[in-house]
């Protein structure tokens, strides 16, 4: 049995490399040699090249690295040496400019500047921009004038007489009785909502303020009003997740519309509505008594509880009785940043204002019986409930089985012990980013994302149920830092997901995982990615250097 993946049973990480020289035969019968263009002496610069009267042979076609993902089932990644070589010189190059200053508005006044009616032309102007102009503009407008008079186009609202600021949105009720604000362009209300330079009483009145976004209950609170901190936490019961899923959202009196302004007071709310919701649920499945409600549990009540499921979990799985779970397994992502395009893609999934989303996944989930069955068939009559981190416990019990290693260990020895892809031992050979005594952040070897960064446990911890209090801070202080080292190199959009091991599982070996996705300008995913062959630019070892630059450079 072959294991696909980059980690060896001797602590080291393999990969291939490809060398390609070969020879194609020419079957072309015509030539088509006209100019492409000519140069400043009237000479013509022709595509003879395209055109080669012979065979053609590729004998210094570039040397490409073929890295096996460290899990199988995420894929491969491809480094072409010349473009990994170019970034290797100086691995600071490895970020993205911050895009330009952009007011239509300054435009427009520019051009109208002798006009007495200039604020009438102007907002004429932008009455008639067609929409993917509208969208383009809201979506990269730095000017808080040209948000303002846009979004005036798209909604109505109710202004303070005093102030002149919105108070609110203007609804009316729906044939059934429904109030609805009143939005004309839903579209362009979601971009302009999304955008940093929006004064803040907009957003707050357009999609901040409790209800704004519909009637989700909020079930959970972590600090108050007008605090340096406050987060609430949303129920969604009408979930794309089965069995509803709960978002811990920056209330609108704390608005973080940027990871940087984020504190770690605020990640430790948005993660710690995540373990309290989680042992609260998992304490009331199994009969445990539940601390006094319409509060925030104590970190020491949180704690206490967490040890009381742990020791009743570990007990009833001894034995044997799996049934008594309903619900074994935590979902928890985070999709930061937006982007639409003016041709109506959507670029990311998600609302700027930082939020985080959460779930409990069941163990089991009853199938749909055909009507044409064999007896056989007919009782098998559930299936486990998908859940992502099940993948890396089947992997890592057939690499047990095969090497008859630790899986986890082997790739801690391996990312400790790396060595660069192109052997130049001189330069930058480290994966790892940051670490403490209880976590790490570091660059896969075999990054799905070009920018990817994972952070994982280091002891032996499977899910935020065996973490421990100095555990999980451990990991929302890392969770932190890995952000905002990938915002300060430029990314606008992340996505991150959590890999767990099911509460009842018993193995010790895997590890607590999270996943940090940059999407990349220019690189939208196409046939390549959809076969989890990912393209990379850069070796890996010089984008840790990079993060590690940037880490240092935050404060």
């Amino acid at each position: 049995m072959y294991l696909r993946t980059c980690v060896s049973p001797l602590g080291k990480f393999i990969f291939g490399i490809h060398t390609p020289a070969f020879s194609v035969d020419n079957f072309r019968k015509n030539d088509f040699v006209t100019p492409l263009g000519y140069f400043e002496d009237g000479s013509r610069h022709e595509n003879r090249e395209n055109f080669p009267g012979s065979n053609v042979e590729a004998k210094t076609a570039d040397l490409i690295f073929e890295i096996p993902n460290a899990f199988p089932f995420r894929g491969t990644t491809y480094i072409c040496r010349s473009w990994a070589a170019a970034k290797a010189i100086d691995p600071l190059l490895i970020n993205l400019p911050e895009p330009p200053p952009i007011s239509f508005s300054k435009v427009l006044e520019s051009w109208f500047k002798e006009d007495e009616k200039t604020s009438g032309k102007i907002d004429h102007a932008f009455d008639t921009l067609p929409e993917p102009l509208l969208i383009a503009l809201a979506t990269t407008s730095t000017d808080s004038d040209d948000l303002v008079r846009m979004v005036k186009t798209c909604c109505e609202f109710v202004y303070d007489d005093s102030t002149k600021k919105p108070k609110g949105l203007r609804y009316k009720k729906n044939q059934q009785g429904i109030p609805l604000p009143v939005v004309k362009n839903m579209t362009l209300y979601e971009v302009i909502v999304n955008n940093i330079h929006l004064p803040d009483e907009y957003k707050e009145a357009m999609a901040l303020k409790p209800g704004v976004q519909g009637k989700s209950e909020i079930v959970g609170e972590f600090g108050a009003r007008k605090g340096d901190s406050h987060v609430f936490e949303y129920l969604r019961c009408n979930s794309y997740i089965p069995w509803g899923h709960y978002a811990a959202n920056m209330a609108d009196d704390a608005v973080r519309y940027r990871i940087k302004d984020l504190t770690k007071e605020d990640m430790n709310g948005l993660r710690r509505l995540y373990y309290q919701r989680t042992f609260v649920r998992l304490a009331s499945m199994l009969g445990l008594p539940i601390p006094e409600k319409r509060k925030l549990l104590s970190g020491t009540e949180l704690e206490e509880m967490r040890k009381r499921i742990l020791d009743t979990v570990r007990r009833k799985s001894r034995e044997g009785a799996r049934t008594k779970f309903p619900f074994n397994s935590t979902l928890w992502g985070w999709n930061f940043g937006f982007d639409f395009a003016p041709s109506h893609y959507r670029l990311h999934a998600s609302h700027q204002q930082v939020h985080q989303q959460f779930a409990l996944i069941p163990t089991m989930v009853p199938t749909m019986v055909p009507a044409v069955v064999s007896a056989k068939e007919e009782s098998d009559n559930e299936f486990p409930a998908y859940a992502c981190g099940d993948m890396i416990h089947e992997f890592i019990t057939a690499y047990r089985n095969e090497t008859g290693h630790n899986f986890f260990e082997d790739y801690i020895r391996a990312i400790r012990s790396n060595e660069r892809l192109d052997g130049r031992s001189a330069r930058e050979n480290s994966l790892v980013v940051y670490e403490d005594e209880n976590v790490m952040v570091f660059v896969p070897k075999a990054q799905t994302s070009q920018w990817e960064l994972q952070l994982m446990a280091t002891g032996k911890i499977g899910n935020i149920l065996e973490a421990d209090a100095g555990t999980r801070d451990s990991l929302d202080r890392a969770m932190l830092i890995t952000t905002k080292i990938l915002e300060k190199m430029g990314a606008k959009m992340i996505t991150t997901i959590e890999y767990s091991k099911r509460f009842d599982l018993d193995e010790n070996d895997q590890r607590l995982l999270y996943s940090f996705l940059p999407r990349m300008p220019e690189s939208p995913g196409a046939f390549s990615e959809a076969q989890l062959r990912w393209i990379n630019g850069h070796f890996p070892e010089d984008f840790a250097a990079a993060c590690r630059a940037a880490y240092r450079n935050l404060n």
